[in-house]
């Protein structure tokens, strides 16, 4: 019987799609343990922010600390659905934009 080759097997499995690392959970010379955990009541782990092998690869420390603490920040698993936070926050704006004068 042939593998399937798409739908979730492509998505966490190994490849350009897949591969997902948790990044609260670093390993030595910046490696990362796999995405999930066994059992979350006997679990000595906090709840994992995981990210594609890739991304975590170019996120530097602060941004994965920011991204960690805001995950574990939020209530999680709330109505059954999975808690989502945005790996990499954008700073805002006051809404000024500087214009540059044409002379």
């Amino acid at each position: 019987m042939a593998k399937p080759k798409g739908g979730l097997t492509a998505w966490f499995g190994k490849g350009p799609k897949g591969d997902w690392v948790d990044i609260s959970a670093p390993k030595k010379k910046g490696k990362f343990q796999a995405c999930g955990r066994k059992s979350a009541s006997k679990s000595k782990r906090g709840y994992p922010k995981c990210v594609p092998r890739s991304k975590a690869k170019s996120m530097t420390s602060g941004q994965i600390k920011s991204a960690v603490s805001r995950k574990r920040a939020k209530a999680q698993g709330v109505g059954g659905k999975p808690t989502n936070v945005k790996t990499i926050v954008k700073k805002k704006t006051n809404g000024k934009r500087s214009k540059k004068r044409n002379r």
